[in-house]
């Protein structure tokens, strides 16, 4: 059994949801305080040990290149001026993996992005990181499905409870038996279920292991609604012919694709920080304090 050497981030969509900020910056640049949130995602890959990186984008998301870039001009400017600490966040975005990068031409869905990295992945398993979703967990979740890859051969798809009023916004995974700390055998998985239809309160995130199998999968499927073709359906047909592990998300996880987690996020993150942490908090408290929120 070959190990994971590859991860697979797809950053091709269009961003419509932060249009009209997404009408010349690819949404995987916005910043999620002060650095972009695919760095977030490349970073969680490097930490669970993924140096290897393919990023999907698509028209328009040549910032995503010129980020990860070195930028001498830059950084003659930084080492000049005696800002030796911002020369250090700016070198370290640039020296973080060996990434690469190919075009999904055709906005066909997650499904077929994923299918685009077939050259770069060859015949090994890989991960596959979606940049709408950032953990901040210190790669546990990710560590987590390589180890339950390692240890099954099987892929594995990352999951989380939601309500039952969110399930028919996600793929919803419903598990053989009971669910605990450790991979579940999966029964099936249904795309974007009714909440009146859903198999299990348990939706699927943006993080997966896949056995090559998977391509074949994808080219076997056919496209679903606005004609695209989409991941869920190909994990359920990989389902049919071998075994699928699921594994619970105990938390960490923005879906910074979502306007409110991206805020959520934002300020989450910052008072975490030493630097402006305390000083956050004492104007949070001051602004729930003026507007009477209980």
């Amino acid at each position: 059994m070959q190990p994971v050497r590859k991860a697979v981030i797809t950053a091709a969509g269009l961003g419509t949801r932060f249009l009209p900020a997404t009408k010349s910056i690819p949404k995987e640049m916005l910043p999620v305080v002060d650095r972009p949130a695919i760095q977030y995602v490349v970073e969680e890959a490097v930490q669970a040990g993924l140096t290897d990186i393919l990023i999907i984008t698509g028209r328009g998301k040549r910032a995503v290149e010129d980020h990860f870039d070195r930028n001498f001009e830059l950084e003659h400017y930084l080492e000049t001026t005696g800002k030796h600490a911002l020369l250090k966040e700016v070198q370290f975005a640039s020296d973080l993996a060996d990434i690469h990068y190919v075009r999904q031409r055709d906005p066909l869905g997650l499904g077929h992005a994923v299918s685009v990295a077939r050259h770069h992945v060859g015949g090994e398993p890989f991960a596959v990181l979606l940049a709408d979703d950032i953990m901040v967990d210190d790669a546990v979740l990710l560590r987590s499905l390589l180890a339950a890859y390692e240890g099954s051969g099987c892929s594995v798809v990352a999951a989380t409870e939601v309500s039952p009023e969110e399930i028919s916004s996600y793929g919803c995974v419903e598990p053989e038996g009971e669910v605990g700390d450790d991979a579940f055998p999966m029964r099936r998985i249904v795309e974007k279920p009714k909440r009146e239809d859903a198999p299990s309160n348990l939706a699927v995130i943006g993080r997966y292991v896949f056995t090559p199998g998977i391509f074949d999968a994808l080219d076997r499927i056919k496209p679903g609604a606005g004609g695209e073709i989409q991941l869920t359906d190909a994990i359920a047909l990989l389902l049919r012919e071998e075994k699928v592990l699921g594994l619970r998300c105990k938390g960490g996880r923005y879906d910074i694709g979502q306007k409110l987690d991206f805020l959520r996020a934002n300020i989450e993150l910052a008072l975490d920080r030493e630097d402006l942490g305390p000083p956050l908090a004492q104007w949070i408290g001051e602004l729930v304090r003026r507007r009477g929120i209980a």
